[in-house]
């Protein structure tokens, strides 16, 4: 679509911060007007939209607004409904990236241990949720009580930090390494590494693959802007 405006700017009203576009309000393919919490996240999608596309009458896609996209999707459909969001996030931690541990090589087995048990241990200690660990790829059923305990902490989020979590968990294949972004004790950056450590083990053994270098920045990308979101979401710049 060509770019109908010149100026975003935020309007803060009793019910939330609004976009504007050169005066009149943004809308959402709903008819809706989007109506933001914080101001530093109003600022930050009003940043999109100044910027979309270059100036107007010029070509933009709504891939120049990835906040705006997760900003709309927490409003019209997980917060008229949380609960399908909830499952989806939730059911990664029956089968957790950090719980499945190489058999072999050694160095790779030692590494994962060394790196994701710390996670692991995290999440049994702040949530009251331990999960057990195998070798190999063949599914291990995790205690009930500590599935519970993960799909709890889910539902208390609010809906801004599940658009978020839907986009950071299936990306990094955790829902541990997602409510360690979500609770402020990782970093997107770390949370990508851990995630892809296998790959990056077999890149030191065997070299780079330009198709997977593609798939991995994809990812990046993805989990990097789940945990920007998120951070705008606290009030955080």
């Amino acid at each position: 679509m060509k770019r109908f405006w010149d100026n975003a700017t935020v309007l803060e009203t009793s019910a939330g911060h609004e976009i504007l576009l050169d005066g009149r309000p943004m809308r959402l393919p709903s008819g809706n007007r989007l109506l933001i919490g914080p101001p530093c996240l109003a600022m930050a999608i009003a940043a999109e939209w100044q910027a979309a596309g270059g100036g107007k009458g010029r070509e933009m896609s709504f891939n120049d607004t990835p906040l705006t996209r997760l900003a709309g999707t927490a409003q019209e459909r997980i917060a008229t409904d949380p609960a399908p969001v909830v499952d989806a996030i939730a059911r990664y931690g029956e089968t957790d990236l950090l719980c499945y541990r190489a058999e072999t090589p050694r160095e790779l087995a030692q590494r994962q241990a060394q790196l994701w048990q710390p996670w692991l241990d995290w999440a049994a200690l702040t949530y009251d949720a331990p999960l057990r660990v195998t070798a190999g790829i063949a599914y291990i059923r995790q205690h009930h009580d500590s599935i519970f305990a993960l799909r709890r902490a889910v539902a208390a989020l609010d809906a801004d930090v599940l658009a978020g979590l839907g986009i950071a968990v299936p990306a990094l294949g955790s829902l541990v390494l997602g409510l360690a972004i979500a609770g402020g004790a990782l970093d997107a950056d770390s949370a990508f590494s851990l995630s892809v450590l296998d790959e990056l083990f077999q890149i030191e053994q065997w070299g780079e693959d330009k198709e997977a270098v593609a798939r991995r920045a994809g990812l990046q990308a993805d989990i990097a802007l789940a945990a920007r979101f998120i951070d705008l979401t606290r009030g955080n710049r």
